[in-house]
C-alpha cells in the first residue's frame, strides 16, 4: 500500500511539473514570447551550430550576432567636401618588380572636420596610407598609394577606394601605368621546352 502510494504521488508530481511547463510556454506566447515556431526555428538553429560539419563553428545564443570582420563603415554625423589636387596618377612605363609611390594631396573644402575612415586598394598589390586623426576645416591631408609591379604585365589600372564623411561617401583614385616584364615572362608561367618525338617510334 505504501509503495502505491508513493507511485501516485510520484505520478502526480510528473503531472504537476508537465501542466507547469505547459502555462508557462502559454504566459511566454501571451507576453510576447517566441511561440513553438519560433522556438523550434532557434531550436533548429542552435542544433545546426552545435552539430556543423566546420569545426570553427562556434554556437551563438539565438538572437544575438556573431562579430564579423566587416568593413569599416562610414562616419556617422555632418559630412564635408573633400578636392584632392588629382584623382588620377599615370606613372608611364616601369620595369616588373619596381614599387611606385605617389602621394595625392587633398583638402578640406567643406563645413566640418573630414574624417577618412577607410582607404583600400582594389588589389593587395596597390596599398593606401591616410591620415587618422580629422583634418579642420581648410585643412590639407596627404593620402601615399604604393604599387608594387611584381609579378605584373602589361598595362595596369589600380584602384583606392577613400570612405569619409563626404557625399557621396566613396572617392575613387586611380594610380596606372605600364610595366616592362622581362623577356620570355609569360606573366610567371615558365615555357617548359619542347621535345621532339621520335618519328619512327
Amino acid at each position: 500500500m505504501e509503495k502505491s502510494k508513493q507511485i501516485q504521488i510520484g505520478l502526480l508530481g510528473v503531472v504537476a511539473l508537465l501542466l507547469g511547463l505547459n502555462l508557462f510556454g502559454a504566459f511566454d506566447g501571451i507576453l510576447g514570447g517566441s511561440g513553438d515556431a519560433d522556438r523550434d526555428a532557434a531550436r533548429e538553429s542552435l542544433t545546426t551550430n552545435v552539430t556543423g560539419n566546420n569545426p570553427s563553428t562556434t554556437v551563438t545564443p539565438t538572437g544575438t550576432t556573431p562579430p564579423a570582420a566587416k568593413e569599416p563603415a562610414a562616419p556617422t554625423g555632418p559630412t564635408t567636401t573633400l578636392t584632392f589636387e588629382e584623382l588620377e596618377h599615370d606613372y608611364g612605363v616601369i620595369e616588373q618588380g619596381e614599387k611606385v609611390n605617389h602621394v595625392y594631396k587633398f583638402k578640406n573644402t567643406g563645413n566640418e572636420p573630414l574624417i577618412i575612415s577607410n582607404a583600400k586598394g582594389s588589389c593587395g598589390c596597390t596599398v593606401p596610407s591616410w591620415p587618422k586623426e580629422p583634418i579642420p576645416v581648410g585643412g590639407t591631408g596627404e593620402i601615399k598609394v604604393q604599387f608594387d609591379s611584381k609579378g605584373k604585365k602589361g598595362k595596369q589600372s589600380k584602384r583606392v577606394t577613400i570612405t569619409a564623411n563626404t557625399d557621396p561617401v566613396n572617392t575613387y583614385l586611380t594610380i596606372k601605368g605600364e610595366v616592362n616584364a622581362p623577356e620570355g615572362d609569360a606573366g610567371g608561367i615558365k615555357p617548359q621546352p619542347l621535345t621532339p618525338q621520335n618519328p619512327n617510334k
